[in-house]
């Protein structure tokens, strides 16, 4: 992956409080500048309208803190952006009137990168610190690492799966036909050091604690001069680019999803604080069916989404690359894949309680006997359905 959204530094802890604390930077990133430029669907429209859906219900400008830059793996919030947005790359964001299906709700909608853009702070600790959030993205396994310093309530997912993958190169490694093979093979496993689910897999008999290397900082070299080594990854990216993107590596790797061995968490879940649940809840109520409906939109045509995004990501120089030609695999993938998909009830972007109830339980299990200080933990106070529409269905 030629960028390393916060999707794919999700942590390996040994502490809460690093799982929201700083994360490692996986790129290096140059400055920006050129603060307001104007995507090309028109003039910047960065004030509320004052009538609509939202008007009133919602803050005039609904924030949403992204976890990293813009990608499409983000869609159903890129697809909530209307016509006239503007990109500050002073404060890494865009800024449009917040449309439902074209639809202005009356209020506007800013997207903030993550990662870098906020010093590598987790989604769960900068929305403590930055009353101005309304909503954060927060992988289901960070929310549950943040339940005890930050706590987030998750109230909609936009991914059924998480894309998380380990990638190998299969001349060195022809015994590894899965995830599940990795542990036999022997080889270092090469993860950033926040990964969480590194410490899961070791808890779970999938690998030796030996083989888990922390070393990796997203750049492609390691990978490339040593294809012995496994290393993380998202499905909906690395595949891609190391085959088209890299040119020291171009062709295929071999992959295996780290949730089809157990690790089965919801991944960018909209998120609010919990001490504001009930303060946004008027405004969650009507923004939460909104952003369901744009996921399933964005799954069924994401083509001028990611036009989007690939615009919003060329306007600001701090951001690495990010293709056409990646946004439309990571998309093709995240649908193929089943990932970037409705639940049993045909609803989209809502919640299988069992399932939370049981990756809840199994990951508190492992962050506590790695060290984390959790307390006690209750999956209804994390992940909620309260506010979603079962009756999103496409």
């Amino acid at each position: 992956m030629t960028t390393p959204p916060t999707h794919r530094t999700r942590a390996h802890v040994t502490t809460a409080a690093l799982a929201v604390g700083a994360l490692v930077t996986l790129s290096a990133c140059a400055g920006a500048d050129d603060p307001g430029s104007t995507g090309a669907a028109g003039t910047a429209s960065t004030a509320a309208s004052g009538t609509g859906a939202l008007a009133g219900t919602c803050p005039d400008e609904v924030v949403v803190q992204l976890q990293w830059q813009p990608q499409s793996d983000m869609g159903a919030v890129f697809g909530l952006l209307g016509d006239g947005w503007t990109v500050d790359a002073e404060q890494h964001s865009v800024t449009g009137p917040l449309v439902d299906d074209g639809t202005d709700t009356g209020v506007a909608l800013t997207l903030r990168a993550g990662g870098p853009a906020i010093g590598f702070q987790s989604v769960p600790s900068q929305m403590y610190v930055d009353d101005t959030i309304t909503v954060g993205l927060v992988h289901g396994d960070q929310l549950v690492a943040a339940a005890a310093e930050a706590p987030v309530v998750g109230v909609a997912p936009l991914l059924k799966h998480s894309p998380a993958i380990l990638m190998w190169d299969t001349a060195s490694h022809p015994e590894i036909g899965g995830v599940d093979d990795v542990r036999a093979s022997g080889a270092p496993v090469v993860v950033s050091a926040d990964q969480i689910y590194p410490a899961w897999m070791v808890a779970h008999g999938l690998l030796d604690a030996q083989q888990v290397d922390t070393s990796y900082d997203g750049n492609p070299a390691r990978f490339v001069g040593d294809p012995t080594v496994v290393q993380q990854g998202f499905g909906n990216s690395e595949p891609y680019t190391y085959e088209h993107e890299v040119p020291d590596w171009a062709r295929p790797v071999g992959f295996g999803y780290v949730k089809d061995a157990g690790y089965d968490v919801y991944a960018s879940n909209v998120s609010v604080r919990a001490d504001r649940v009930d303060e946004l809840g008027g405004c969650l109520e009507e923004i939460v069916p909104m952003i369901q409906r744009a996921n399933a939109r964005y799954a069924a045509q994401p083509d001028a989404v990611n036009d989007v995004i690939v615009d919003v990501v060329a306007q600001d120089a701090s951001y690495a690359p990010y293709s056409a030609g990646e946004a439309a695999y990571s998309a093709a993938t995240l649908v193929d894949e089943g990932l970037l998909a409705p639940e049993a009830d045909g609803s989209w972007s809502t919640y299988d309680v069992d399932r939370v109830e049981a990756f809840v339980d199994d990951l508190v299990t492992v962050l506590t006997d790695e060290g984390s200080d959790l307390g006690p933990v209750d999956a209804a106070d994390l992940f909620t359905d309260r506010f979603t529409d079962h009756t999103v269905t496409g």
